[in-house]
């Protein structure tokens, strides 16, 4: 879930960048995650951090599970990102647009993904990085590096994030507190998007982080919808449903997905500070694009060694 969007700041989204994290209708009661034999130490519940005054207590947390246990084996090709509902090809970007909430009024909000060329290993496992920017009134508030890699069945794995926050007043960058890497501290990643979404059930896991208390899980909500956006209608839409169980009163985040294209519009249920966000630009970059945003994305990646302890424990991008 687009984290800042929920007052963490996420997405999936994503037609091409794919990303898109989605699925279903019911979640797990209990108060860990799996720790059966059959499940990678990855996957293995780690105790949550105590609980803040605007965090749901953490005997009322109701948690979701992964769709199955994360196995480096499964992933003989990370790097093709063909998913139907969130295709990540390189050079693909597109952006949302909507307005976020600012005092007593609204800013215009523009969020841009750009699916990169680089490959960052994590977790025993390459991943495609796609770069998510989001900006306030035009200003850039955050940058993002996300991670995601497809299994042998056509899951769309989400192996973490690197968020940079900035002051769009200032443009100085105020750190990435927000960071989570499956395998340190904790973090477990989750299924950005289902191989087959239109036969699932229950909530899944997302993405899991101790350390930051990062939760999210998405369900499947409706098929066959017919949505239109500022670049185009579309029928047999897909509608997800994401929540994040331990952020009070954040409300559910919807997302819609196009096949071949990914994520065109971002809706809300239940959060005052919600907002619509629809897809009004779809472009294929040229090579001369694709290499300045393999420049910028690898100025990025550096830049996190610095300012993220543990993103300084992975392995660099190339």
């Amino acid at each position: 879930m687009k984290h800042r969007l929920i007052q963490r700041s996420w997405w999936y989204g994503v037609l091409l960048m794919g990303l898109s994290a989605l699925l279903w209708a019911g979640c797990s009661d209990r108060s860990g995650m799996p720790t059966d034999p059959g499940v990678s130490s990855l996957v293995r519940g780690t105790a949550m951090p105590a609980a803040r005054s605007d965090s749901v207590p953490p005997d009322q947390v109701t948690y979701c599970d992964p769709i199955a246990a994360f196995d480096p084996r499964n992933f003989s090709h990370p790097l093709r990102i063909d998913n139907p509902w969130s295709p990540l090809k390189p050079g693909t970007q597109y952006v949302l647009t909507g307005e976020t909430v600012a005092g007593s009024g609204t800013l215009p909000h523009e969020v841009v993904f750009t699916v990169s060329d680089v490959v960052k290993p994590i977790a025993g496992i390459e991943t495609v990085v796609l770069w998510d920017r989001d900006f306030d009134n035009g200003a850039l508030a955050e940058s993002e590096l996300a991670f995601f890699a497809q299994d042998n069945q056509g899951n769309l794995w989400m192996m973490g994030e690197y968020p940079e926050e900035y002051d769009p007043a200032t443009g100085v960058l105020q750190g990435a507190p927000s960071t989570w890497i499956p395998g340190l501290d904790g973090a477990i990643p989750g299924t950005l998007m289902l191989a087959d979404p239109l036969h699932g059930s229950g909530y899944y896991l997302q993405g899991r982080a101790p350390s930051i208390r990062f939760l999210d899980c998405a369900k499947v909500y409706k098929t066959g919808l017919d949505i239109c956006v500022p670049v185009g209608c579309y029928s047999n839409v897909l509608e997800t449903d994401e929540r994040g169980p331990l952020e009070q009163n954040s409300g559910h985040q919807r997302k819609y997905y196009v096949r071949g294209i990914g994520n065109i519009r971002n809706d809300f249920v239940g959060d005052q500070q919600g907002e619509v966000l629809t897809m009004t630009r779809l472009t294929q970059l040229s090579g001369t694009e694709l290499r300045n945003v393999r420049r910028q994305v690898l100025q990025q990646d550096k830049r996190g060694y610095q300012f993220s302890a543990v993103y300084a424990k992975t392995a660099p991008a190339r």
